[in-house]
């Protein structure tokens, strides 16, 4: 079991930053990959950012390429997400995810873990 909690998040103007924030306990030394998604009512999940417990690799959506920043401190089992030039269109629900399977890809369904999720919102 891995225990995932979201921190951060708000509202912002477009243009402006936030920073999220994932604490992880539990299984943690388990877990082979952790990502933030982001879901809008009435869409599918999508991963936004996710990065490699092992060797640090990060892959990011192209929507979001340049402008976040996703990042871990695995002796603080924290996961994190910078998030820069902020648009209307990043407004959503953020989530936290942990994945024991190999690969760091951006399937939902293969992430065992999440956290509660956590409202960002941008307004024009």
């Amino acid at each position: 079991q891995v225990q995932l909690v979201e921190s951060g998040g708000g509202s912002v103007q477009a243009g402006g930053s936030l920073s999220l924030s994932c604490g992880a306990s539990g299984d943690t030394y388990s877990v082979t990959c952790m990502g933030w998604f982001r879901q809008v009512p009435g869409q599918e999940r999508e991963r936004v950012a996710s990065i490699s417990r092992s060797s640090g690799s990060t892959y990011y959506d192209d929507s979001v390429k340049g402008r976040f920043t996703i990042a871990q401190d695995s002796t603080k089992n924290t996961l994190y997400l910078q998030m820069n030039s902020l648009k209307p269109e990043d407004t959503a629900v953020y989530y936290c995810a942990a994945r024991f399977e190999s690969g760091c890809g951006r399937n939902p369904d293969k992430y065992k873990y999440w956290g509660q999720g956590t409202q960002v919102t941008v307004s024009s």
